[in-house]
């Protein structure tokens, strides 16, 4: 149940773009992508798990106005594969502790960083081809990566990274994102948005992004990707539809295999400890 805080703002935005639709359909949308690409996840007093503290910390600029910071963590191997960890949307590279520590076990070097608008990161808003471009530019500054890790918003985010990044081996898919059109359906209806402006608002967001919603589509990307896949996903995923997942299955994509999980939901998936396990072998497998 959604605390009140929520329940307030909802009810105001609610009003407030309704209202403006009233007199100006396109001013709505474009406000209401403004909110879209905004997270409200709270980023003072984060927790840092202890292996954080003993990380190289790194930082960049992208776009040559958002500070980016994030964390490496070395390996003795001598010329150690480089494994990136992508967080999700209202979320942070500290929720995903237990992988850098088993894949620091398996002799991988981990990068994780924290997207624009999230955790240490600095910025407003955040969208799929500003993480694109974060991932893209993070490969740029340090080095060549083996295998990408990512949740979410951060899989779709990835999924148009690795359509760039042919030298990629591994991508794990950790219930992506799958179709933009299904997180704009379930952004009307969570703020209970009039979809008379629906129009408007997707018109906007392809000027926006220079590409129509279909461009922003794990389905479409992963017919383009050469790296091995691993995709898991939960039955009862509310957030990210299983839905999207199934006409991806029949794809029979050989580069692709499917990990199902039930009961899990959106966020548990990733923090169960036998996925932990099956993604960790799947990146240590040779």
């Amino acid at each position: 149940m959604r605390n009140l805080k929520q329940r307030i703002a909802i009810r105001y935005y609610k009003t407030k773009l309704n209202t403006i639709a009233l007199v100006s359909p396109r001013l709505a949308a474009e406000k209401a992508l403004d909110l879209f690409c905004t997270p409200f996840g709270k980023r003072n007093k984060l927790h840092v798990p202890p292996v954080f503290h003993h990380a190289e910390k790194l930082s960049f600029e992208l776009n040559n106005n958002i500070i980016i910071n994030g964390w490496r963590w070395g390996s003795d191997q001598r010329d150690a594969k480089k494994i990136l960890i992508v967080h999700g949307f209202n979320s942070n590279s500290y929720k995903f502790e237990k992988y850098v520590l088993h894949l620091q076990t398996e002799g991988f070097e981990v990068l994780a960083f924290d997207a624009p608008a999230h955790g240490m990161s600095e910025g407003k808003r955040v969208n799929a081809l500003l993480y694109r471009d974060m991932i893209l530019e993070i490969e740029k500054k340090y080095g060549q990566l083996f295998g990408i890790m990512a949740h979410s918003l951060g899989g779709l985010s990835a999924a148009l990274a690795a359509e760039k990044i042919k030298t990629l081996q591994k991508l794990v898919l950790i219930a992506p994102a799958t179709e933009t059109y299904r997180a704009v359906d379930n952004f009307f209806t969570l703020i209970q948005l009039n979809h008379s402006f629906k129009k408007e608002f997707e018109e906007v967001l392809t000027e926006f992004a220079g590409h129509p919603i279909s461009y922003f589509s794990v389905s479409r990307a992963i017919t383009n990707i050469a790296a091995n896949t691993l995709w898991l996903h939960d039955t009862e995923d509310f957030t990210c539809s299983f839905e999207d997942v199934l006409p991806v299955q029949k794809m029979n994509l050989p580069s692709l295999q499917f990990y199902i999980t039930n009961g899990l939901g959106h966020s548990r998936i990733y923090k169960e400890n036998k996925v932990i396990k099956a993604i960790v072998s799947f990146f240590a497998l040779v």
